[in-house]
């Protein structure tokens, strides 16, 4: 039997979908969190590189998932359906919140940038497997709790990501490219609201998650899509 050779873009493609099923993997599988201020950072829910991401900022984006679910998805009965299907969205939020500020600064300590130019090509090519636009945009928000809206900075994180473990000679499933996270983590010194637990360097996680979400990454195969 002939067996079809990948091109060179297909290959491409398939890395980078890869990469956003990693990347999303992670977020999905941090532990349970609950909304509190403390009397250290009031009003914080974490503090990452003396920044704080605060419980208002957190419950904004978890609105703005919502309102794209009820806006995708009018009927009630299915509403709910959505709402069950994505209930750790908070968890899944913060924990998206930070990652995405530990990697900006693993990336910019390994010289990685990345336009708006590769975004958008990047974009171009998920659309085109998923059948256009609002398919994309319908898959990300139902698989990641992606809103329309954040759909393009989901996808910079997915290729400063993979451009950062290409620069690091390795890939996204590889303990040399978590190893810079980790790194990056220390720097960051992550201080989360104690309500929400501790956020562990060594493995830019919660301390105590259910389960390391860096060997459920790992161990994650397949695309992200379901295309």
């Amino acid at each position: 039997m002939h067996r079809r050779t990948s091109s060179p873009q297909e290959v491409s493609l398939h890395r980078r979908r890869r990469t956003a099923l990693l990347l999303t993997a992670a977020i999905a599988a941090a532990p349970l969190l609950t909304a509190c201020g403390n009397d250290a950072h009031p009003g914080a829910a974490a503090v990452v590189g003396g920044e704080r991401i605060t419980v208002s900022q957190l419950e904004n984006r978890v609105d703005e998932v919502r309102a794209a679910q009820r806006a995708a998805v009018p009927d009630d009965a299915q509403y709910q359906q959505a709402i069950a299907r994505t209930g750790g969205l908070t968890r899944d939020t913060l924990h998206s919140m930070v990652l995405d500020r530990v990697l900006e600064r693993a990336a910019r300590d390994a010289g990685v940038t990345v336009s708006d130019r590769e975004v958008q090509r990047t974009r171009a090519a998920f659309e085109e497997q998923a059948g256009g636009a609002e398919a994309l945009e319908a898959a990300w928000l139902q698989q990641y709790g992606v809103p329309p809206r954040r759909l393009d900075d989901n996808l910079r994180l997915q290729v400063t990501a993979q451009k950062l473990a290409q620069k690091l000679g390795t890939d996204t499933g590889r303990p040399e490219f978590w190893k810079a996270l980790s790194d990056a983590s220390k720097e960051l010194d992550v201080d989360l609201n104690p309500r929400y637990g501790e956020w562990d360097a060594e493995k830019s996680s919660r301390v105590d998650a259910k389960t390391p979400w860096v060997k459920d990454v790992t161990a994650v195969d397949g695309p992200p899509l379901g295309l």
